[in-house]
């Protein structure tokens, strides 16, 4: 797939079934390949990242089975094989965070590296965390390829920086019951996109493993292994907000099923659309929204960061002006997602302005315009509402939506 030419839409009216969170699917894939005995994974993602995952576990010795659309992990307990070759992990941010940690359990060496984007992305405060852990790692740049040597998880006390990513605290969290002693986890500034954690909580607890959490500034992780479990994957909350703004930005409506109990923080996305004007109903089991007339908002979206794209595009419709901010790890994404959202909306016509970890939209009039997609699965996705009410928007290599919802265009070619 290369480029799609969106059409206009008068008013939607649709329901959509969401696939599996990326979030959930990637966790649970690592936690079932390192616990006891046989897991069953159901709704779960299929995708680039979840591949990349799976591919990676299966060279690092792991088994799996696929019945039914189950799949079955025949658990490792912590045991893994050394790969015998570089981990490559091509742009799947997650993977590469939280393999680097497992890795540490292997005895031997182990290189984990990525796409010339990976080796871009920093992750030397998750390498500066593991070595006050014992973990003999090592990276020329503070960004992959990273040489890990182990076994050398011994634990003990890290105090690590969550300002750039929560996932490198989740990357200690999972694999934190294999090291030799406790781990205790203590941030030293301040921690991004929490409920990310909450989700790797989630799962480790049903996996058999208690944190203790104190206020997201220390964690206390047991010493302990993982008991297999069946486990169903929930709908992604992410994959929501892009029919949730169809609805919003056509005046129609949307209900899109999801369990509102859900610890996944971008659930939320629905109150910035209500605090613009939209109308919103939450049930147990679904968000219905109905679009009406779009005002600006200020918002600090630190929590839900991956949302901010989303938001953008809608606010370059509404009446006035929306400030996001709290944002700056948007930038050591997929893409400098910052920047990129800057340039598109400009070349829609649209009066934007960025500082380093903000974006400032004064709404318009857009104009057509042929989107880059920067290789972001976001950027299509968030920018696909445009070309609902304005003529001439064509995303630029679609096909980037495989990284983690690789039946977006087929559910979003259904709206009407």
């Amino acid at each position: 797939m290369t480029d799609i030419a969106i059409k206009t839409r008068d008013a939607i009216d649709v329901e959509v079934h969401l696939p599996g969170s990326k979030s959930y699917s990637n966790r649970a894939l690592l936690i079932a390949a390192l616990a006891k005995g046989t897991s069953t994974l159901s709704g779960l993602l299929e995708s680039d990242d979840t591949k990349v995952m799976k591919n990676a576990l299966q060279h690092m010795g792991l088994e799996f089975s696929i019945n039914d659309e189950e799949l079955k992990i025949y658990g490792c307990e912590g045991t893994l094989k050394e790969p015998g070759e570089d981990l490559f992990l091509n742009n799947a941010g997650t993977a590469t965070r939280f393999l680097t940690t497992t890795c540490a359990l292997i005895n031997g060496t182990t290189i984990v590296t990525g796409n010339e984007r990976m080796q871009e992305r920093p992750i030397v405060d998750l390498l500066d965390g593991l070595k006050q852990l014992g973990v003999d790692c090592q990276s020329k740049t503070g960004c992959p390829p990273i040489k890990l040597i182990g076994p050398s998880l011994v634990g003990g006390l890290t105090k690590i920086s969550g300002k750039i990513s929560s996932q490198f605290i989740s990357s200690i969290l999972i694999s934190a019951p294999y090291a030799q002693k406790p781990v205790i986890i203590e941030i030293k500034d301040e921690l991004v996109s929490k409920p990310y954690i909450d989700i790797t909580l989630d799962i480790m607890k049903t996996f058999g493993i208690n944190v203790i959490n104190k206020d997201y500034m220390e964690f206390h992780i047991p010493l302990g292994c993982y008991q297999a479990c069946n486990y169903n994957v929930e709908p992604d909350a992410s994959g929501a907000s892009y029919f949730l703004n169809a609805a919003a930005l056509t005046k129609g409506k949307a209900k899109v099923y999801i369990n509102s109990d859900t610890v996944q923080g971008d659930f939320q996305y629905f109150k910035a659309l209500e605090r613009m004007g939209c109308h919103v109903k939450v049930s147990n089991s679904f968000i219905e929204l109905e679009g009406s007339a779009l005002k600006g908002i200020d918002i600090d979206m630190e929590s839900i960061p991956d949302m901010a794209q989303s938001l953008a595009v809608v606010a370059a419709y509404a009446e006035g002006t929306t400030r996001i901010t709290n944002v700056y790890n948007l930038r050591v994404k997929e893409t400098d997602r910052l920047d990129a959202c800057y340039n598109e909306l400009k070349k829609m016509g649209i009066d934007v302005e960025q500082t380093r970890d903000s974006l400032t939209i004064h709404g318009g009039t857009p104009h057509g315009a042929h989107i880059d997609t920067y290789d972001d699965h976001r950027m299509a996705m968030a920018f696909s509402g445009a070309g609902l009410v304005t003529e001439g928007i064509v995303i630029k290599d679609a096909g980037c939506v495989s990284k983690t919802f690789p039946t977006f265009w087929d559910l979003f070619g259904e709206l009407s």
